[in-house]
């Protein structure tokens, strides 16, 4: 009994919805970082449905590369928000609206 693919497109539709929602609406640049990541991860299942659909290993190779540009994001989104926070003590964004040398 398999899945059809259709059903895993409708999940990550509504994670890249959650993601979309929770990156429109939250304040917290932790939060935001996680909305982004749960958007890279929806949009990874789409690439990997089709691959598993038209039996094809482009897909998987995409995901891979789409992981690694996700971590890079994360340890540079991070490595920011710590350096911010050090400075403002503080992750809103609304509280960080300036930019100062």
């Amino acid at each position: 009994m398999s899945v059809p693919a259709s059903w895993y497109l409708v999940v990550a539709a509504v994670l890249f919805g959650i993601g979309v929602y929770g990156f429109l609406t939250k304040r917290s640049v932790l939060t935001m970082l996680m909305c982004i990541e749960l958007m890279l991860n929806a949009v990874n299942l789409t690439f990997v449905t089709f691959a598993r659909t038209l039996s094809d290993v482009a897909g998987q190779t995409v995901v891979f590369f789409v992981m690694v540009v996700a971590a890079a994001e994360v340890t540079v989104g991070l490595g920011i928000t710590v350096a911010v926070f050090r400075r403002r003590r503080t992750t809103s964004v609304d509280e960080l609206t300036e930019m100062q040398g």
